[in-house]
Formats: C-alpha cells, structure tokens, sequence
C-alpha cells in the first residue's frame, strides 16, 4: 500500500477507536452539565486541567523516544524493556508521594475540602504514565485493531459506571428506597473520577500481554541514558504544550477574585472547548497514525514530499470540521446545557486554534527526524510564554474569552516560527500558499454564514451543507490535480 493511503487508513482505524468511544463519552457532558453547577462543573474541568500536565511529566518523552530508538537500535526489545521499565518505576514513585500529599495539594489548588479527589487522581495519572509505552508498542508493531479494543473498553468502562452512579444509583435509591453498591446515598462529583480510576484500572491486564513482553530483554542503563537525552526536551516539549493547551483554564481560575466565579467562568468556558471535540478527536487520531508512520518514511527519497502532501490534506480536513460545526452550532450547542451557551462565541477561535495546533504536531516532524529535539523545547517554551502573557493580559480585559484569543495567537505564533526554523534546518516543501487559500477562503465562508444569520430551519441547514460539501469537494479535487507526489 503506498505511504499516503497506509497513513489515512491507519487514521481512520485509530479515530473510529478514538471517535466512537470518545463520542460516546462526550455524550456524558450533557449529563454533566445538567447535574452540575457550572462551578462543580469548573472543578471538574480544572483537575483535568492539572491531569494534562501531569500526563507529560510522568512519561518525559518516552513515548516519542521508544519509537526513535527502536527504528534506529538493533534490538528493539531492549529498547521498549527500557522504556517501560523506566515509566512504571516512576510512576508508581510518583503515585505514592502525591497520595502522601494529597491534603496540601487540594489546598493549594482552591479545593480544600476534596483532598480524595487528588487521590484518586495520582492513582489514575501513574497506571496511565504505566499503559502509556505497550499503547506505543501497539502503535510500532502497527495494531491500531488491538489499540483500539483497549482504549474502547477503557472508555465505555468509564461512560457505564458515570451512568451507573449518576443515573441508575439515584433512580433505584428514590424509586426503592434501596442503595446499590458502592453508592452513598446522594450524587456527587467523586463518582466522576472514581469512574475514570476503576477504568484505568481494567485497562492494566488488558495490556497484560505487552506489559510482559517487558521480559524480551533487560533494563539497559546506557541506552536510558541515551533515550533520556532525546526524550527529556520532548517532555519540555509536551509540558510546554500542556500550558498552552489547559493552563488557560487554570489561569481563570486563579484570575477571578471571587472563588466561585472563577471556577464558574472555567465550567463554561471548558465545556465550550468540549464543543471542539471533532476537531480533537480527528487531531488525537492523526497524530496517533502519523508518529511512527513519519518516523517510519524516514529514509524513504521522497520522504519531504510525502509531509507536504500530507499537510495539505490535514488542513482540508481540519476545514472541514471547523465549517461543519460553526455552520450547525445550532445544533452541537445542544450537547452542553442551557446556563453553559453565552460561551458559543468562543468556538469558532477554538476549532480554528486547535487546527493551527494540528499544523504545528504536522510541522514538529523536522526536529524530530534530524535529532534536534532541544530546539523544539525552545519553540514549544516561546509558545508557553506567549500563552501565559496572553492570557494574564486578555482574560482581565475579557473574562474567557480572552482564553480563547489567547490560544489561537500561541499556536498561530508556534506555527510560524516551527516553520521558519525547519526550513533552514530540515526544509521539507510544504506551499504555503495553496494553503492560506484553503484558510482564506474557509474563513471567508464562515463570516458569510454568520453574517446572513438565517434562523435555524431545514432550508438553512440545507443551505449551508451545500456550501460545505461543494468547499470541501473542490478542494480535494484540486489537490489532487495538483499533487507533489504520486500518492494515490
């Protein structure tokens, strides 16, 4: 199968994974939002917030480092013996130290009276630190199937047991009189989070078979070494991405004066973010499919080419999904409750920021690929900078809104200068400017759409498909006709 094709297909394997499952879950935010207030709701968001950057410290570039070393070492068992040895080593250091701590970090992120809730989560962030290199072993022995499997059951664990606590437990205890198991007697947002530890928990033996394939070969100290240099800047990398991804919910939290405001301003503005779920769900797929499938064409002659092409394709899809839900916001904005909707004005930047993030993962490949993992560091710690002041800046100026312009402004900057520092150390041909006009005239269509403002009806619905299939179709056609790679 040739390069392209094999990346899309992959793609498509790892997003239905990804899409039904996360889809599924994402079917949860209504429940969410309808049982709690958008301040619960905000302390909801904000520990997820937390979790994010924890995920990056716990797996300090390993993830990226085993499939380097095992493309370019000898013995690849000894290099994923390594890597995983490493991680479960750690994590279950780092587990224990916050479980010993857990009063003093509620109190020091304003929930004081939750102490079980970093608890919970310091269990859930060490067992998926430990998953985290059999998940990449999967993605290297290219079994999206089994990949797939995992993280569903993963997901669906989690979604049952929101529903068991949140829906059926309640239901049984004031039709019956009767508490089922493990519930307390009232709803809270503890089973939220105990949900998602009894899911990571499952997942585990699930991975049995390739957390045993740890015995292949030994732990090898000079290689951790070695693997620790090139991984360590990917986790300032990845740290740094985190920041620019979620410290922004953190950020309103902290900027409120009125604690309850704040987590009320980061309820809302997190569950609008969820409104972009489509665009993440096809980013988290893309990059899943597109690590080791670059890293894979690495010595391929037309290996610069085929990131091009891919690039180009990436963005008409990405356009796709930022018309698709702008056009029927209508209709996605049903997927959060009522109080949650003054914050639909933030989503079009979001969709867009979150495309512009998708561009610069694409981009990242150059430093990757020529061993120059500490100058992404440096791009990903400018693009943390510019998030921070930002948002100090913005959000006194406009609440969460100014979160959101933020965002787009960060990764448009990352974008920028990840392609200014690739073309002089690693050049690959991507065109610029076929690509400003794909931005350019999505963008030209979208203020159209809200400038005409029809009212939601069939006819409008209608309307704005045809726009969207016929944007979408020429553009594809295009590329096609104009392609820098036979990859079809």
């Amino acid at each position: 199968m040739n390069p392209i094709k094999k990346l899309a297909s992959q793609t498509v394997i790892y997003g239905l994974s990804q899409i039904v499952g996360r889809f599924v879950n994402y079917l949860l935010v209504p429940l969410h939002t309808a049982l709690f207030s958008t301040s619960e709701y905000g302390i909801n968001i904000l520990l997820y917030s937390y979790v994010t950057f924890f995920n990056v410290l716990l797996t300090y570039g390993m993830e990226t480092a085993f499939f380097r070393f095992s493309q370019k070492k000898d013995n690849p068992n000894q290099v994923y013996s390594t890597a995983l040895t490493s991680l479960i080593s750690t994590s279950i250091f780092f587990g224990i130290v916050i479980w010993i701590f857990s009063p003093q970090i509620a109190t020091a992120i304003k929930i004081p009276d939750y102490p079980q809730y970093v608890t919970y989560f310091a269990l859930i962030m060490a067992l998926d630190a430990i998953s985290a290199i059999p998940f990449a072993y999967l993605r290297q022995q290219n079994r999206p199937i089994k990949f797939a499997i995992v993280k569903n059951i993963n997901i669906f664990t989690n979604i049952l047991l929101n529903l068991y606590f949140l829906l059926l437990c309640p239901f049984v205890n004031k039709k019956y009189g009767i508490n089922l198991p493990f519930y307390s007697g009232h709803v809270h947002l503890g089973y939220v989070f105990i949900a998602n530890l009894v899911a990571s928990i499952i997942t585990i033996p699930l991975l049995g078979k390739e957390i045993i394939a740890i015995k292949r070969a030994s732990f090898n100290k000079v290689l951790w070494k070695e693997m620790l240099i090139y991984g360590l800047p990917l986790m300032v990398v990845g740290f740094a991405g985190m920041i620019n991804e979620t410290l922004d919910r953190i950020i309103i939290s902290y900027v409120y004066t009125d604690v309850n405001e704040g987590l009320r301003a980061t309820g809302i503005y997190g569950a609008n973010y969820k409104l972009s779920i489509l665009m993440t769900l096809f980013i988290q797929a893309f990059r899943y499919a597109a690590e080791p499938f670059f890293f894979n064409h690495a010595k391929g002659s037309d290996k610069r080419q085929i990131y091009a092409v891919v690039m180009n394709y990436f963005t008409i899809v990405c356009l796709f999904l930022f018309l698709l839900v702008t056009f029927y916001i209508s209709i996605f904005k049903h997927f959060i409750n009522e109080p949650y909707w003054e914050g639909l004005h933030t989503v079009p930047i979001l969709l867009l920021a979150n495309m512009f993030l998708g561009m610069y993962y694409n981009l990242s490949i150059w430093y990757k690929l020529s061993d120059n993992t500490n100058k992404g560091a440096l791009i990903s710690l400018f693009g943390a900078g510019v998030t921070v002041v930002a948002n100090l800046v913005l959000i006194p100026l406009m609440g969460y809104t100014g979160s959101a312009w933020a965002t787009i402004i960060c990764y448009l900057c990352m974008v920028v200068l990840c392609y200014l520092l690739g073309a002089k150390y690693y050049p690959i041909p991507y065109q610029v400017g076929r690509l400003g006009v794909y931005i350019g005239v999505a963008l030209i269509l979208f203020f159209i759409v809200q400038w005409l403002n029809f009212p939601p009806t069939w006819w409008s619905y209608v309307l704005n498909g045809a726009v969207l299939i016929s944007y979408t179709t020429l553009t594809f056609i295009y590329e096609r006709k104009h392609k820098l790679v036979e990859e079809f």
